[in-house]
């Protein structure tokens, strides 16, 4: 049987390159990759923050989504041009079309990255390593912009090897390389380890990610409730998940909405995310199915996209169960900038007859639905099928806005 090798594919710093690109191909002789340049909002507006810096404005210590004021401050030679987001999906699309050309098995994850599942296509190079090599340099030669490959067995070890130095290179982080490579790194370059929980690790005396593997995992989940599971697996390399094509993404429940103004605050967006959850849990009750996968999108004032998603212990339809998972995702999430959209999408879906393994940590740890919550699950379905969706709603939900008809998928 084959080994399973997973190719993660990052664009390097793409709303840059890709502005530097477009203007040099306009006539501009200056490359914006090799002067402090940024791409960011209009600074008299609200969507003052920094999209993307140049590697010499990096130097600077300028950061990705800071506002755009603090960066003039700390460069005030900085270059700063304007997003031009029609452009960036046409050259994304150019990109996985031509991704899809080598190997059709892609889970494209944003923008300006992806998994490749390289297993069906391995016959046709002498390595992982050269293949993800002639990826990297094709699409230098033909499109002008550099990415990085990750490679690994797990994708959550390709991510972050994507994420090791750069630009424009090829590395790799299989499951026997985790001790050497990725234990003596800080625990933020942990995927999905967001400021609170580095603040929390650190409270605990956890700095590095090979730190936080050898920690007890049960003492993990009492700080960081499942989340910190999740941690402990990732920083050991545990993850089972595969990649998943276009046609498997789509068989997930989801909702999100465009809001009316900009959440600035967490008490602003938990209710949003409560009534989301509502409509996709209900969703998922109504069709029988359980979700075995969570995930929060998040697109900003400068309407950058972000996202993270976990798997639960369970699967479950439980609105408090995927209500809690998403807070905990956005919590790690967020970056502190004003929010113009949130969503909830679950994926993994099994019926909800199927018959459940449970882990160690589900015999341990996981709280089961007792049936008083199954029961005004059930009521509150009823209410709203009969009455519509406004016909009974949370106290907490009483002064937000109505959202359940919005961006289904």
């Amino acid at each position: 049987m084959k080994k399973t090798i997973i190719f993660h594919i990052d664009v390097n710093s793409a709303y840059l390159s890709w502005t530097a690109l477009e203007k040099l191909n306009n006539g501009e002789e200056t490359d914006l990759r090799l002067i402090p340049s940024i791409i960011g909002g209009d600074i008299s507006k609200r969507h003052g923050v920094v999209l993307a810096k140049s590697i010499p404005a990096k130097a600077y210590g300028i950061t990705t989504g800071e506002p755009v004021i603090n960066a003039f401050r700390k460069c005030p030679n900085l270059v700063m041009t304007a997003p031009d987001h029609d452009m960036y999906s046409r050259r994304s699309r150019q990109l996985m079309d031509y991704l899809m050309s080598i190997c059709p098995d892609i889970e494209q994850v944003s923008i300006d990255e992806c998994y490749m599942d390289y297993t069906p296509i391995m016959e046709h190079y002498a390595s992982p390593i050269e293949a993800a090599a002639f990826i990297k340099d094709t699409i230098y030669e033909k499109y002008g912009f550099t990415v990085n490959v990750g490679i690994s067995d797990r994708k959550v070890l390709a991510k972050m090897a994507s994420d090791f130095r750069k630009p424009n290179l090829v590395h790799t982080l299989f499951a026997n390389e985790i001790k050497d490579k990725l234990w003596p790194l800080p625990v933020s370059s942990l995927f999905m380890c967001g400021r609170s929980s580095v603040a929390t690790l650190k409270k605990l005396g956890i700095l590095t990610i090979g730190q936080l593997a050898l920690s007890d995992p049960h003492i993990l989940e009492s700080h960081l409730k499942s989340h910190g599971i999740t941690l402990w697996e990732y920083a050991n390399g545990i993850d089972d998940s595969r990649v998943e094509t276009r046609q498997e993404r789509a068989k997930g429940v989801g909702n999100s909405t465009t809001l009316s103004s900009d959440i600035l605050t967490k008490e602003e967006a938990y209710p949003v995310l409560l009534a989301l959850t509502e409509s996709v849990s209900k969703r998922l009750r109504a069709s029988h199915e359980l979700a075995g996968n969570v995930c929060t999108e998040i697109k900003y004032a400068s309407f950058q996209s972000v996202s993270h998603q976990t798997v639960l212990p369970t699967p479950t339809a439980s609105t408090d169960v995927i209500y809690r998972t998403a807070c905990a995702l956005f919590d790690d999430l967020w970056n502190g900038t004003p929010i113009r959209l949130l969503g909830i999408r679950t994926s993994k879906l099994v019926q909800d007859s199927e018959p459940m393994q449970l882990s160690i940590f589900d015999i341990t740890s996981v709280k089961p639905k007792s049936e008083k919550e199954k029961k005004l699950d059930a009521a509150l379905d009823a209410i709203r099928s009969r009455y519509g969706n406004d016909a009974v709603k949370r106290g907490s939900l009483l002064n937000s806005p109505n959202i359940f008809s919005h961006d289904k998928d």
